[in-house]
């Protein structure tokens, strides 16, 4: 038999196959997968073929994973020199952030944007608590959707108690396979309850001494939308990390840079101070927005030059 795998927690996953028939699997075995050095051999969105084991209780035994059309990981939290693979076959990736309580920084979209990029994963950008937002913050937001749609990522404003933003939003999910990833705090449970209402996922407020979520989602879960597509839930993340991008291949994940990448004199440029940049030139020209350079800059400083995770 052959099914998806839905969720992970630890030993045992929960498959889904073709007839929306669920089964509860272990691994056959160890897994090494495509030479990753993974915490998890298998990640929710693998798509694996499974039978029952022969023994009296009737367990279902994974025997072979598929190819992967692509996936996300990132450092794994217990071990910085091993990766944990967040999801795979994905088709779009989906960073919920907000410009209110709590505020999400710029260089945190910035890395997630740069992740999707490395995996060739199309990402969105939804900023979420639109009902809160003051004159100025809608102001900030402006900015934002005129820096990002200018180099091709999606970016609108929803909310979930006035309903702004939602039906997009539904349209943007409908028959596709979608990571939706934030910080904690950012109402992204409060988002999936309003798109899939039988969940009843848990939600926290934002703590007051910190201005940062509580994490209620401990594992990454996909979940069927009842309107077509499905949406993977992914726990809350202080940091998004680069995972194996070297100093040098930082600049092809900036899509308003890699175009100009030929052009610079240098085929190892930085784009800080080499002579003949074209990067730099188009910055000083305008044509690179300064807030997207100064976060390559703040990017490519903590990127160690053995291509490890900072």
């Amino acid at each position: 038999m052959t099914g998806r795998v839905y969720k992970s927690t630890g030993s045992w996953y929960t498959l889904k196959d073709d007839a929306g028939t669920v089964y509860q699997a272990r691994l056959k075995g160890k897994f090494k997968i495509d030479d990753i050095t993974s915490t998890n051999p298998l990640a929710v969105g693998d798509i694996v073929d499974f039978q029952r084991e022969e023994s009296s209780d009737g367990s279902m035994i994974i025997s072979d994973i598929r190819d992967r059309k692509n996936y996300i990981n990132r450092r794994s939290p217990a071990n910085k020199r091993l990766h944990h693979i967040i999801a795979s076959n994905l088709d779009q990736s989906l960073l919920v952030a907000t410009l209110r309580e709590p505020r999400t920084s710029q260089g945190f979209i910035d890395r997630f944007l740069v992740a999707s990029e490395a995996y060739h994963v199309p990402a969105v950008i939804v900023i979420n608590k639109a009902d809160i937002l003051k004159e100025k913050d809608r102001e900030k937001f402006e900015d934002w959707q005129l820096m990002y749609t200018a180099i091709g990522y999606p970016i609108f404003l929803v909310s979930s108690v006035s309903g702004e933003g939602i039906e997009k939003l539904k349209n943007l999910l409908k028959e596709k396979i979608t990571l939706m990833s934030g910080h904690s705090g950012v109402g992204k449970s409060t988002l999936i309850n309003e798109l899939v209402p039988e969940l009843s996922l848990k939600t926290q407020q934002v703590s007051g001494w910190s201005g940062k979520g509580m994490h209620t989602t401990t594992f990454a879960e996909m979940h069927d939308l009842s309107f077509g597509g499905k949406i993977i839930d992914t726990p809350g993340m202080r940091e998004f990390g680069i995972v194996d991008i070297s100093k040098q291949e930082l600049s092809h994940y900036f899509p308003e840079m890699r175009r100009l990448l030929q052009e610079c004199q240098f085929n190892n440029c930085l784009h800080i101070n080499e002579p003949g940049c074209a990067v730099k030139l188009a910055f000083e020209e305008g044509n690179i927005h300064p807030e997207r350079y100064f976060s390559y800059c703040n990017i490519l400083d903590t990127i160690e030059d053995t291509k490890s995770w900072n």
